[in-house]
């Protein structure tokens, strides 16, 4: 990975949504970390984590009765204070390149997947003239691996990965610093789990315009799409980011610190296939000290207290040497 500043750097990102009745859910507490040209970080974690609430502040699309604290800087600008028009103007699409969970949801169902690229040309680039959009658009087709003779095909006519790789094909075109991929795995096959995770890669490989190099936030609960591609992981639970590990010690030895990143791998069907007991807390009723507490067979008293900040976020984490993964 370069030794350049980091393309994008969030810290104390917290959002509190204010609900009726005054009641607060507390859906991010205090993440941190960084994103650095040329990496993917794999941000994972059950469903109902916090983690897409994340990718929502990022992209200034909370709703009207989140609040929002820290900060999370994309080269200078703080996303968490931007208006509306420089997210819109600025952001979204040029500064971040969004593939979407259901991209079938994500693509206008009445219109072909030509007309959009070369919409979203016009709109991203200084591209003009039909020709130039026409042919824009199919070198963006062909970056994302989508067929040349589907582009005049509606989305409803698109399988899955093709789908998804037509949405991919839209994040692209901006040439962003910064692809937020949110589940972009979600209800493929293996083999196209597999496919998609490849060529977000390789878009974070390749070379940007000007040789500038992508950096990846991929947000999703598939362990095997992270463990194929990601660089480096962080660990979600009920809100806070409590472990952030190098993919490979993560995935390999000596494994993961916090009981919790521990459970998620021995959940896994090619490993012990043991599920973690318990449900996780309500965001809106998160208990105080570690909230991994009632599930954990390794809580004491001390875990009523809040875990330490750091990489692990954990009063009583594995260390190398009881580490049998």
């Amino acid at each position: 990975m370069d030794s350049m500043p980091p393309v994008l750097s969030v810290r104390g990102l917290s959002v509190r949504f204010l609900m009726p009745g005054g009641r607060r859910v507390a859906a991010v507490t205090d993440a941190r970390f960084d994103v650095a040209p040329g990496e993917c970080l794999a941000l994972i974690g059950e469903s109902g984590c916090g983690k897409s609430v994340l990718a929502s502040a990022l992209l200034g699309l909370l709703p009207g009765n989140a609040q929002s604290a820290g900060s999370a800087l994309l080269g200078d600008l703080d996303l968490l204070t931007a208006d509306e028009r420089t997210l819109a103007r600025t952001v979204r699409g040029r500064l971040i390149g969004l593939v979407p969970q259901s991209p079938a949801a994500h693509l206008t169902p009445v219109r072909t997947v030509r007309s959009q690229l070369e919409e979203t040309v016009a709109a991203l680039t200084a591209t003009r003239g039909r020709a130039a959009l026409r042919a824009a658009a199919e070198s963006a087709a062909e970056r994302a691996a989508f067929p040349a003779d589907h582009l005049d095909r509606h989305p409803h006519q698109l399988s899955g990965g093709l789908a998804q790789r037509a949405a991919t094909a839209l994040a692209l075109v901006g040439d962003a610093p910064l692809l937020l991929a949110d589940e972009p795995t979600t209800g493929l096959d293996r083999d196209l789990v597999d496919r998609t995770a490849d060529e977000l890669r390789r878009h974070v490989d390749d070379p940007g315009e000007g040789g500038r190099r992508r950096a990846l936030l991929m947000i999703t609960h598939d362990l095997a799409a992270a463990e194929r591609i990601a660089d480096r992981v962080a660990v979600m639970y009920a809100g806070r980011i409590v472990e952030l590990a190098d993919a490979a010690a993560f995935f390999g030895s000596p494994g993961p610190r916090h009981p919790y990143s521990r459970g998620l791998l021995q959940a896994l069907p090619d490993r012990a296939f043991t599920p973690i007991p318990g449900m996780p807390p309500e965001l809106g009723d998160l208990p105080a000290g570690c909230a991994f507490a009632a599930r954990c067979d390794r809580a004491t008293d001390r875990c009523a207290a809040e875990p330490p900040a750091g990489t692990v976020a954990c009063h009583h984490p594995h260390v190398p040497e009881d580490v049998r993964a």
